[in-house]
């Protein structure tokens, strides 16, 4: 990107507006420019020259962060949708009669990412060696067609109704668990209602939030809010505190798995957690399906069988 090809008529220069909706997206130069392939100040040349242009200042920058500001954000939510259009025009012109290529944005919350999304992503990336992909941990819902990404992934009650939606693994199922010394000195839970009386290891969402916990057996279904001994946003801080005997977690089975077999963990009320649908990738529905998500999408199908 020449900066000084582009004086003339800024705001109708896709280059300028790529600039700022990559770095908008990404919320840094530097990354945004990591992933554009070109400089941090060529970056900053552009999006400085676009908001000399349009008259209004389109980021809040400071020496940490970078935010778009109310114009900008207005600027972005429009750009978007046009830019990934954009971007499928050109894939699928470069994809005629090679193989997908180009970067791959997919958002998705951390446990879909560490329990089914990187065991796919290895195999994809070798499957089809010329395509980026950037897979992006978030735990809140996000409008993924305005923040630029290609995709998303989330559980079914949280697919919006206009997405399309691709299963992505089997069923899944959360698991109560409690190092066996624990057990020993409170005794096993009969009910999840018992669970109040029990040191209890809580998730809290990165939003604040603390989810509530949820059991269900024979169409009866019960929600508990327990009071918690340990509260953490991280998986793994949560399960050493599991081990360790803190206290009794609720967590997907197949982040414990292996601590069952080895008898450092115990399942209770199994019979209150039934299996549920994995995680879905969705994308929109568009008829043009850039090829790089093409490829993905059919990566998961033969993956998933």
């Amino acid at each position: 990107m020449d900066c000084s090809d582009m004086r003339t008529k800024p705001d109708r220069n896709i280059a300028y507006l790529t600039a700022f909706a990559a770095v908008a997206q990404h919320r840094s130069f530097r990354r945004a420019a990591a992933l554009q392939g070109v400089s941090a100040s060529t970056l900053s040349e552009a999006v400085r020259a676009l908001e000399g242009q349009l008259g209004v200042r389109l980021l809040n920058r400071t020496t940490r962060s970078v935010a778009p500001t109310e114009a900008g954000a207005k600027l972005l939510a429009r750009l978007a949708p046009s830019l990934a259009d954009i971007a499928e025009a050109v894939d699928e012109i470069t994809g005629e009669g090679g193989e997908p290529a180009g970067t791959l944005r997919i958002n998705a919350p951390p446990p879909a990412i560490e329990l089914v999304l990187a065991p796919i992503a290895a195999g994809f990336l070798k499957a089809y060696p010329k395509v980026r992909l950037e897979i992006v941990a978030e735990a809140n819902l996000i409008d993924i067609v305005k923040e630029g990404y290609d995709a998303g992934v989330r559980w079914g009650e949280d697919l919006a109704q206009d997405m399309i939606p691709v299963r992505l693994g089997p069923p899944q199922r959360y698991v109560v668990v409690a190092a066996p010394e624990l057990l020993q000195r409170h005794g096993a839970p009969k009910t999840p209602r018992d669970l109040v009386d029990y040191p209890c290891i809580r998730l809290r969402y990165p939003n604040g939030v603390t989810p509530v916990w949820e059991f269900e057996r024979g169409g009866e279904t019960i929600r508990l809010d327990p009071p918690a001994r340990l509260t953490a946003t991280n998986v793994s801080v949560q399960k050493q505190a599991a081990v360790a005997g803190v206290g009794v977690w609720i967590t997907f089975e197949d982040y414990v798995r292996d601590d069952i077999a080895a008898g450092r963990l115990s399942t209770v009320l199994e019979e209150w957690c039934p299996p549920f649908p994995g995680p879905f990738l969705y994308h929109p529905s568009r008829r043009q399906i850039r090829p790089a998500l093409r490829a993905f999408i059919d990566h998961v199908h033969k993956v998933a069988r």
